[in-house]
């Protein structure tokens, strides 16, 4: 009997210091992961048959990003599906380039596709090639350009399509 009240009691006491302790979340781990910002450096404004660099510098933060991974996406205007994808190579202290020619007047768009510890960005720049006629220029609709869902802004005919969906289940 003696044993049976002795294990009774010994079983909870091994249960509780078996508990989980939570330890207190260190300050590092409650901030919230900065956002990966991209500048753009390349010229708005190149020549025609002539290397153009496309550059981006990226950061987090006040530290270069040397491990990101960078693609810039380039097209004439309107004629996106027919766009390259060109790989960004690290050259120093966060600055990602590869290169490119435009071989006629024209207005282009360049992408810096950005992904580096789990965030992506993506800016986009427009480029002018030469002299293109700008009444033959083909304007882009910026809706229709993004590769990616816009999610997370407060869109009013989200919302109204979700509450008509509510509405019919």
């Amino acid at each position: 009997m003696k044993k049976w009240i002795l294990t009774l009691l010994a079983v909870p006491a091994l249960l509780v210091g078996c508990g989980d302790k939570k330890e207190p979340a260190s300050p590092a781990a409650l901030e919230e992961p900065q956002m990966l910002e991209v500048e753009i450096l390349t010229s708005k404004e190149v020549a025609i048959n002539a290397p153009i660099e496309l550059a981006a510098h990226v950061t987090q933060g006040d530290k270069n990003i040397d491990d990101a991974i960078v693609e810039f996406e380039v097209w004439e205007s309107g004629k996106r599906d027919e766009g390259q994808m060109l790989e960004g190579k690290l050259e120093k202290d966060g600055v990602y380039k590869a290169q490119t020619t435009f071989d006629h007047d024209g207005v282009y768009y360049m992408f810096a596709h950005t992904t580096a510890n789990g965030i992506h960005n993506m800016p986009k720049q427009q480029i002018t090639a030469g002299t293109p006629d700008m009444t033959k220029v083909i304007q882009e609709d910026e809706k229709a350009n993004m590769s990616m869902p816009n999610q997370g802004t407060d869109s009013s005919e989200g919302t109204e399509q979700q509450e008509n969906e509510k509405n019919h289940h």
